[in-house]
């Protein structure tokens, strides 16, 4: 496998700051009643058909049987939303914001491109525009609203060693690492442990080498944790990933009566080329979590609060040859908090008809993904209708109504 120069140096860039997470803040210092907007990019393409699987559609088993879970009701199934669909069982804490009205899933989402690279198509997620820009919608979203407020521009800040391009732009977003971001987190270890197990030299000093460091032979393989992740009340290690960290910061730091207002943060992991059924269980977990430390970090504000979940396209209906998708088009987007309308699953469903599908592989988009920013922008940060075409300019887009309750 051939790995380019720029893939080696972002994805190492990326594990060794923040384990593949990263959080960036903006916004104005007002009152503890402002609402608060959490964006949270799923860096790497999530499968919608996983994570919020469609049991109820007849043509779903014929294309990926050994992907689809048990239904509802039976062991290791699907959670139920309703009797079509169903979550991941690895969003527990989704599916209970779900039942208490608070968790909007919305699916056959897109964005307005069509690319299937990962580069492009973040970018084009990020910038908001039809052609690829260097600034994010949410950063002009920020400089309007500042403005609105009569607030001087430059109120934020980025948690992190770098800014998503969604939170660049003219609205200064000012950058700090939390203590201990640049350890590379468990997964990096256990790759490289991985790729040189079969060295007689590197493989038994990189063991003998994580020993010391306080992991485990049974950790080794993927749960690892370090003594700088701290020790529950038993002595033991505790395991907190770098998404959690995070997460809990965003809370925590949104609650305060005059802190940010709005956050962005970044979870990678989403890449199911092989061996799916196996691997989305972990990170989708791992946002699991992170919107429960969101929810607990937050508190009181969780009710004027959205989370949005954005990732930049789905994944192929068929499975390929080893056990994975590739890359796709149509896919699910999550808004949690308690200032969604939730309990129901949003979007247009297409059907899985062979007629149905886009280009004949993929989930046939319904709804612009911009769409349902706009609706929340306007709706839930109270952006001006007029001031749409700003955070996204070149094409007209329409926002999505009813998404969110009134703060």
């Amino acid at each position: 496998m051939m790995i380019s120069r720029r893939t080696a140096l972002l994805g190492l860039t990326s594990a060794w700051t923040l384990g593949r997470s990263s959080l960036a803040f903006a916004g104005s210092s007002g009152g503890p009643d402002d609402p608060r907007l959490v964006v949270i990019l799923l860096r790497g393409a999530l499968d919608g058909l996983s994570a919020v699987t469609p049991y109820g559609d007849p043509d779903l088993a014929s294309y990926r049987r050994a992907l689809v879970l048990p239904e509802p009701g039976q062991e290791g199934g699907l959670l139920d939303l309703g009797g079509f669909y169903g979550l991941h069982p690895s969003l527990v804490t989704l599916h209970g914001l779900y039942g208490q009205g608070q968790m909007l899933p919305i699916h056959a989402v897109a964005g307005h491109y069509r690319s299937r690279s990962h580069f492009e198509a973040q970018d084009y997620l990020e910038s908001g525009a039809d052609e690829r820009l260097s600034s994010g919608w949410l950063n002009r979203a920020v400089s309007v609203l500042q403005g609105k407020a009569n607030r001087p521009d430059g109120y934020g800040l980025a948690m992190g060693l770098t800014v998503p391009l969604l939170l660049r732009g003219s609205a200064r977003v000012r950058s700090y690492a939390p203590a201990g971001s640049q350890h590379p987190d468990s997964d990096l270890y256990s790759q490289i442990l991985a790729l040189n197990a079969s060295d007689p030299v590197t493989g038994p000093a990189l063991r003998n080498a994580l020993k010391a460091r306080g992991f485990s032979d049974a950790a080794m393989p993927g749960e690892a944790t370090t003594a700088a992740r701290g020790r529950d009340a038993a002595g033991k290690p505790r395991k907190v990933d770098a998404f959690t960290q995070l997460s809990t910061a965003a809370g925590e730091m949104l609650a305060a009566a005059h802190g940010p207002r709005v956050a962005a943060l970044e979870i990678g992991g989403w890449d199911t080329h092989a061996g799916q059924l196996g691997r989305l269980g972990g990170p989708l977990a791992q946002l699991d979590r992170g919107i429960g430390a969101l929810r607990q970090g937050l508190g009181e504000s969780w009710n004027r609060t959205v989370v949005l979940a954005l990732t930049e396209f789905g994944r192929t209906v068929r499975i390929n040859g080893t056990g994975g998708t590739d890359h796709g088009t149509g896919t699910v987007a999550f808004l949690a908090g308690g200032a969604v309308a939730g309990g129901k699953v949003g979007g247009t469903w297409p059907g899985l008809r062979s007629g149905q599908l886009f280009e004949n592989r993929d989930l046939a988009p319904t709804t612009d993904v911009r769409s349902v920013v706009a609706g929340v922008l306007c709706d839930h940060l109270h952006l001006p209708s007029h001031a749409v075409g700003t955070v996204f300019p070149g094409t007209a887009v329409e926002p999505a109504r009813g998404l969110v309750v009134s703060v």
